[in-house]
């Protein structure tokens, strides 16, 4: 187990932001076992590196006998959490939000020690909650409060909308902080003024007020953002150790060094030695940790060489398949329809922009024309190969 200050010097490197370490010590030092509180809305089932760097944090904590509590936000999922939001997010129904659960314990598991975590969801409670409740959850807090979230402000400045219900999702999180009884909860940069609403809230219900530690923000594979699933800058740890290797080579080389900071346990002289030597490299053994740390050793040399192959102009194994009819040929088919159905595209309109900039082959073949027909003639034994853009590569089996 490990002793106190060498948690504390282990959160000081990590953390962004730590309210208050006095606090934390003499929690630290009172030998209860401290209620450690983190969330994520299950928005998308993945649960991506950027999550990774507050799970680590958690760990330590972990490792001096503590209890995590990792929140599922079904119920906050339904209203998207409006930070760093310039619009309104689009809401997700409550069956929705279900979908993506399934897989976060296994996931968060890969970080956590699954005999010191604690799953819960938060519709537990928020969904009990009688309106007579939430007049009261609303009466702890003014709207001029509230608005002064930078993101807020900046819409309202704007004069764009704002959902009344996005104005009860720091309230709700906050929430959350009060059923639990949360002695500290972790988050992002971009959350601490719904962290730190959740210490204010605890303190109006009498509840002894938790302690908030901040983590930088990982930036996502745009180089620009944070990581996100819903901008889809994201390496998933869930993800399949391809598409890890696949994308970990796309990070930015500006921005390498703060993955290995933030994500791994490798020393900073190491890593900046294998930066300033050879940043090709380097992306290729940053590759190989994160693959090994949460799919194992055994998988790097497959990853690895299927990299190395689609690199070369080579076609990856196990592609995902897409199974065809033979009667949508009969009908008229077309490359758009061929794309949107496959799940290849979102829709007609991006498969249309996408063919006519060449970032469609067929069978090794680009195609421009986004109207071209689909036969069986474009079919080798039964199936085809699309690629879409440099080394994204989908199977089209005819039956």
């Amino acid at each position: 187990m490990l002793e106190k200050n060498i948690i504390i010097e282990k959160l000081r490197r990590l953390t962004s932001e730590i309210i208050d370490e006095d606090s934390i010590l003499n929690k630290l030092d009172s030998n209860n076992k401290l209620i450690i509180k983190f969330g994520a809305d299950p928005t998308r089932p993945d649960l991506h590196l950027g999550h990774s760097v507050a799970l680590r944090g958690l760990r330590v904590f972990q490792e001096l006998g503590h209890e995590i509590v990792f929140v599922i936000g079904d119920y906050t999922a339904m209203i998207g959490d409006p930070s760093g939001k310039s619009k309104t997010r689009v809401s997700l129904s409550y069956e929705e939000t279900r979908k993506s659960e399934e897989t976060y314990y296994q996931q968060v598991t890969k970080i956590l020690d699954k005999n010191k975590t604690r799953i819960v969801f938060n519709s537990e409670w928020l969904g009990k909650l009688s309106f007579e409740n939430i007049l009261e959850l609303t009466s702890k807090y003014t709207v001029a409060q509230l608005m002064e979230r930078d993101d807020f402000s900046k819409r309202f400045k704007n004069k764009l909308p704002i959902g009344i219900h996005e104005l009860l999702y720091p309230l709700m999180q906050g929430y959350d902080s009060v059923e639990l009884k949360a002695d500290i909860e972790v988050g992002g940069t971009d959350q601490t003024f719904n962290l730190l609403l959740g210490r204010e809230l605890q303190k109006k219900y009498g509840i002894p007020s938790q302690d908030i530690i901040t983590f930088p923000l990982l930036v996502g594979l745009d180089g620009k953002n944070k990581m996100s699933k819903s901008l889809d800058n994201y390496i998933g740890i869930d993800e399949s150790p391809a598409i890890i290797f696949e994308k970990i080579m796309k990070i930015p080389d500006d921005i390498l060094e703060s993955y290995f900071k933030l994500t791994t346990d490798i020393e900073e002289k190491e890593y900046l030695n294998w930066i300033s030597e050879d940043i090709f490299e380097a992306h290729k053994k940053y590759a190989r940790i994160i693959i090994m740390m949460y799919h194992g050793k055994n998988e790097i040399s497959m990853a690895e060489s299927q990299y190395e192959s689609i690199a070369k102009g080579g076609i990856p194994n196990n592609l995902p398949e897409v199974f065809v009819s033979k009667e949508n040929l009969l009908d008229n088919f077309n490359l758009q329809d061929l794309l949107k159905q496959s799940g290849i595209v979102n829709s007609k309109s991006e498969g249309k922009r996408l063919s006519e900039q060449g970032g469609i082959s067929i069978n090794d073949e680009r195609i421009t024309d986004p109207d071209k027909r689909i036969t069986l003639s474009d079919f080798v034994d039964n199936q085809l190969i699309i690629k879409r853009g440099k080394n994204k590569f989908w199977k089209i089996v005819l039956q």
